[in-house]
């Protein structure tokens, strides 16, 4: 790029520098000047007396000694960071005098820095003034360039004067004009001549080599430097200004103009252009055509050759004769005495001026090149995006708004592009915020709004599935979607985020994806699975009731097991030969990512032969594993979700009933409920098929082991006109008489007479109810025929169950029975009755002599001798002799038979002893006595005896024999 397409400003303040009153006025004269140089915060002038002066910020010399006793000083070097200054004299009649002072070490003597080493620059004995000079900061090796073409190079211990070695490197026919060193792994020296450019190594790897030309082009005298920061060599030459690197020439800046001397100063590069005459016609004529250098002048120009700007351009009323920096500020001295400090402006004020010229590109290079703080940065982007807005060029004013997006208001920007034309800067600039992580739910509204007004998929898609960390707000990015209509993005964003409620509710709600949802809750672990399927379970089942219910089944007898998918690609047919197979869980997999799914595919060959296209399948991966552990909810739990779903529901029941880990509570449940069901489809069934319902339902109820309550058997089977679960209930709790009641209440009457002859052997009590029933009506009793009511009759007669007079009274209840139905059962009920008043007749006269014949036989025991004619023993069978015992039975024993010593005699010897032929029999009648005496206290057996019994009448009067109602007597 030519120099002269370079923007112009004035980024440096200049002023001249005024010596103190104390100071010499004539201390920047050319004579007292003839070389300088600057470093720790001093400046150094040499002067051609040989006298060096240090002085300090103010330009006060604060030191100044005699350097040199012959010649003029014309190089000198400050080791910056230390106290060395190098300094050169020269006089032509003998060699150049380097001398190396350390300035903080005095003379105790003189006073003056001590001169650490001192050696003559020797050139083959050549006079030629010395043109260029370089040093390494240890100052273990020095360069130095003579106008005869000469290089002279120094090495050795200048500072502790251990002795040096000089040796020419180089030499050339050209006089020497630029000298400099490059440290890197080696270490080389640039050499600069009127005609060309070489490099030479001249310690490190290379070493020895001869000198390389690097360009074919020399350079004046002063116009070689080195830009420190890169180490790089900077060369003016008349067309343009290079830069020379370790690999040979870099940038170019083209400038054609001749250059009298190049300077580095930080970032820039400042160039002297050779003095021009500035005097007018008139005064040339005045002066006889003789120019006066108090009359010419010089342009000083400072570039920035990275940004491609001129910091500073400006005429100097003489020619330059130095430039050094120091104190972080640039001084020019020219050859009338003047020094003039060039104070760069600060970074704000260089902003300010860019501002005031729009040049907000400058800005922006000078802030990054100043490695600006980046909230300042984008404040520059920000202005520079305004400036552009207000031009119209709102394409380029977004992309500043979107570098300064960290430190920028969003709504400031967003305002401006709300209209319809500019949607699109908007969309970007809503995507860099949800990049940097600053956007608010009201800016992913916003874009998603934006994109569904666009009617972009591809890119609301591709905002939603950038990978890396979530940079929206979730729930209002699905809810957004879910608004626009765009639900398998809402889906697949739930999903990346294990939202699986979520996703599961867009499936069913809004995509109406019943399949694939189900197939999502199948791969969800237990716990969410069953939290999502309980709040689905009414729609899925409505939809999709086969898999539905086969998930309840297997969750709810612990079989569940989330099902794991891999994708599969296969080489399948072609399309035209075999069609691919859709189901739900492909179309799921294909819409987002399945939980468990192995994303790695596996490649399936084709047959050879054959054309194929690749296929992705998903398959399950895990048909073998065991089901999951996790607590199976009770089945209670599941009945709601079935609700006007009877049919899946008998399934799901039956299933879960052959589960092995239900406790009773969930078995009683399981069975009623299931008995209620097949109850409750049994009742909306047509006639042909309610059989087989009722007939499941009175096989359930059947089982021995059945959990069921039977109150909630009889209420279901009332409430639904189940006959036969009444039934079967009653019969199993012996309610025989409920059984009957329950089919003359429906005016079975053959039912009535099944339950008859099945319960009435073990429970009679029927016969009177049937009775009743077949004489209630004209109906029952044609339905059953005359030869039931007679059995009937002929039963209660037999087992006595009813009085004749209660049968009579239940007959004459309603004019149903005529008496020839009943002539015969009166007729032997007469002559019965007639038999037992004879029998009961007999039985009380032998009753009567009995107790008479005993009354007798006390009487004469208690008032007549008895005579015992007994002669033999009773016991033993041999003939009576003394002692011998006869009791009033009539029975004699010897007393030796009785265990009754011989020799005891009298009435206390016999007393207790106890006939032994009638003392069993006497036990009977004392025991049956006795027990009569204790139940006589027993009043509640007597009333058992009395419930019991079938004649009360009779009961009474056997407990009356056995003296209930009496006091006991004391007779034995």
């Amino acid at each position: 790029m030519a120099l002269t397409s370079w923007k112009a400003f004035k980024f440096f303040d200049v002023t001249q520098v005024q010596l103190p009153a104390t100071e010499d006025s004539n201390l920047f004269q050319q004579g007292n000047v003839s070389a300088v140089a600057a470093g720790s915060e001093n400046v150094f002038f040499g002067g051609a007396d040989g006298v060096v002066r240090i002085l300090s910020q103010p330009f006060k010399v604060v030191r100044s000694f005699k350097a040199h006793e012959t010649g003029a000083i014309t190089h000198m070097k400050q080791v910056d960071g230390t106290t060395l200054l190098v300094t050169i004299a020269e006089d032509l009649s003998s060699e150049p005098t380097l001398k190396v002072w350390a300035l903080d070490k005095l003379d105790k003597k003189t006073g003056i820095p001590r001169c650490q080493s001192t050696i003559n620059i020797k050139n083959g004995r050549k006079q030629f003034p010395i043109t260029a000079f370089a040093a390494l900061d240890d100052l273990s090796q020095l360069a130095v360039g003579f106008g005869n073409g000469a290089v002279t190079v120094v090495r050795g211990d200048l500072i502790h004067d251990r002795g040096t070695k000089q040796r020419t490197v180089f030499e050339s026919e050209e006089p020497i004009t630029g000298i400099a060193f490059r440290e890197d792994s080696t270490t080389t020296l640039y050499i600069a001549t009127t005609g060309r450019i070489s490099t030479l190594v001249i310690s490190g790897r290379g070493l020895g080599q001869p000198p390389r030309s690097l360009e074919e082009s020399g350079c004046g005298l002063g116009c070689m430097t080195v830009y420190e920061d890169t180490g790089d060599i900077v060369v003016a030459r008349d067309d343009a200004v290079y830069y020379y690197g370790p690999k040979g020439r870099g940038p170019v800046y083209a400038y054609e103009c001749p250059k009298t001397q190049v300077s580095t100063f930080k970032d820039y590069v400042a160039i002297v252009l050779p003095p021009q005459s500035n005097r007018s016609s008139s005064l040339r004529a005045f002066s006889n055509g003789q120019v006066d250098d108090g009359f010419t002048t010089a342009n000083l120009t400072i570039l920035n050759t990275d940004l491609k700007f001129i910091a500073h351009q400006e005429s100097l009323p003489a020619q330059v004769r130095f430039i050094f920096e120091e104190w972080g500020d640039l001084f020019v001295m020219t050859l009338d005495g003047k020094l003039f400090r060039y104070r760069e402006k600060t970074f704000q004020q260089k902003l300010e001026l860019l501002f005031q010229r729009n040049l907000y590109v400058y800005a922006i290079n000078l802030a990054q090149k100043s490695r600006l703080d980046p909230v300042q940065q984008n404040v520059i982007y920000r202005r520079y995006g305004d400036y552009l807005y207000q031009r119209g060029d709102f394409d380029t004013a977004m992309q500043q708004y979107l570098k300064a997006i960290d430190n920028t208001e969003p709504s400031q920007v967003i305002r401006k592009f709300l209209d319809t034309q500019r949607i699109h800067n908007l969309i970007d600039y809503l995507e860099e915020l949800h990049e940097h992580h600053r956007a608010t739910s009201d800016h992913t509204t916003l874009l998603l709004n934006c994109y569904a007004k666009l009617k972009d998929v591809e890119k609301l898609e591709e905002f939603i599935k950038a990978p890396g960390d979530l940079k929206f707000d979730l729930e209002t990015a699905i809810s957004m979607c879910r608004q626009g209509g765009y639900f398998d993005q809402a889906a697949f964003l739930a999903r990346k985020h294990d939202e699986h409620e979520l996703v599961i509710d867009i499936l069913i709600e809004d995509s109406k994806k019943y399949a694939e949802a189900l197939a999502y809750i199948w791969r969800l672990i237990p716990p969410e699975a069953y939290r999502n399927m309980m709040k689905y379970a009414t729609v899925l089942l409505e939809h999709c009731p086969k898999d539905t219910t086969q998930l309840f089944i297997d969750y709810y007898t612990g079989q569940f097991r989330p099902k794991k998918d891999a994708v599969v690609i296969s080489n399948a047919p072609s399309p035209q030969a075999q069609g691919i197979a859709s189901s739900a869980v492909q179309n799921l997999a294909s819409l987002l990512p399945l939980p468990y799914m192995n994303p790695s595919t596996v490649q399936s060959p084709g047959p050879e032969g054959k054309t194929t296209v690749s296929q992705t399948q998903v398959i399950e991966t895990n048909l073998n594993d065991p089901p999951a552990e996790y607590d199976v909810p009770q089945p209670r739990t599941a009945f709601s979700a079935f609700v006007d779903h009877p049919d899946e529901f008998v399934v799901f029941l039956e299933a879960c009933m052959k589960s092995e880990s239900l406790d009773e509570g969930d078995k009683k449940d399981l069975y009623t409920t299931l008995f209620e069901m097949y109850l409750h489809i049994a009742s909306e069934k047509k006639p042909n098929e309610r059989q087989q319902w009722e007939d499941k339902a009175k096989a359930l109820i059947s089982r021995p082991d059945i959990p069921i309550d039977a109150s909630n058997v009889l209420l279901l089977s009332h409430l639904e006109n189940f006959r036969d679960g009444t039934i079967l209930v009653r019969e199993k709790q012996g309610l025989h008489a409920d059984i009957f009641r329950t089919y003359t209440s429906a005016h079975d009457t053959r039912g009535a007479l099944r339950a008859l002859h099945k319960y009435g052997p073990e429970d009679p009590s029927l016969y009177p109810a049937a009775l009743a029933y077949l004489t209630s009506s004209p109906a029952a009793l044609d339905a059953a025929g005359p030869g039931e009511l007679d059995a009937v009759l002929q039963k209660i007669a037999a087992d006595g169950l009813m009085a004749p007079l209660q049968v009579i009274q239940t007959l004459s209840a309603n004019a149903v029975a005529t008496m020839g139905l009943v002539r015969k059962y009166l007729g032997d009920t007469v002559e019965r009755e007639r038999r037992e008043i004879e029998a009961n007749r007999k039985t009380i006269a032998s009753y009567r002599a009995e107790t008479a014949r005993t009354r007798e036989e006390l009487e004469q025991l208690a008032t007549q001798p008895v005579v015992f004619q007994a002669t033999r023993c009773r016991a033993c069978g041999g003939a009576l002799d003394l002692p011998t015992v006869h009791f009033l039975c009539r029975h004699s024993f010897h007393q030796r038979c009785l265990n009754v010593a011989e020799d005891e005699e009298g009435a206390e010897a016999l007393e207790g002893v106890e006939c032994p032929v009638c003392a069993p029999k006497n036990a009977t009648v004392r025991a049956v006595r006795k027990a009569q005496e204790e139940s006589a206290e027993r009043h509640e057996l007597f009333l058992d005896a009395l419930r019991r019994s079938r004649d009360g009448f009779a009961t009474i009067g056997e407990w009356f024999g056995r003296g209930v109602m009496g006091a006991a007597s004391t007779v034995e």
